[in-house]
């Protein structure tokens, strides 16, 4: 599946700026290579910038991670519902009670790193278990309709809007 193949009716506009990012390959060979482009990014990262805070109330990139994490498991269990035809409309999540909860800076760079492979792996699997039918059905998610490819778009771009940000303002 390419991002030529997704129509704007199916998904919102606040979601464009990452769909613009998702790349222009196959979503799902970038969804199984992103991440160890991604790993060797990270891991590549001086330690004593890890904790850092651009300005007051940005996040550190250990606080980043974890929220590539979240927010990649929270669309794929959306990518589920929809794709299962469940009618439940979706509620959204508020990402900085998540990371203000989720002791991220606590953690190790190994751990994070390791729960960032085992859910990028099941978030391939989940897609891999999609056929077209289930690819194209269409959700509501915060009020919005969503279709399931136009999610694994959203996570890849997601991933390329914050690291691009680590890039520009951490390092």
């Amino acid at each position: 599946m390419n991002k030529s193949e997704i129509s704007l009716e199916e998904y919102n506009s606040y979601y464009q700026p990452y769909i613009d990012k998702a790349g222009t390959g196959n979503v799902f060979d970038d969804l199984r290579s992103n991440h160890e482009t991604i790993i060797l990014f990270l891991k590549s990262i001086p330690v004593e910038k890890l904790h850092y805070r651009y300005a007051k109330g940005k996040w550190t990139i250990k606080e980043i991670l974890l929220h590539l994490i979240d927010t990649e498991r929270v669309f794929a269990y959306r990518a589920m519902c929809i794709a299962r035809s469940d009618k439940t409309e979706l509620p959204g999540f508020d990402q900085d009670d998540f990371v203000a909860h989720s002791n991220a800076d606590k953690r190790s760079m190994e751990s994070l790193l390791s729960e960032y492979q085992s859910v990028r792996k099941a978030t391939i699997s989940l897609f891999e278990s999609f056929n077209q039918k289930s690819l194209a059905r269409i959700g509501t998610v915060s009020h919005s309709r969503l279709s399931v490819r136009a999610i694994a778009l959203i996570i890849l771009g997601h991933e390329s809007h914050h690291l691009q940000m680590i890039k520009e303002h951490y390092l």
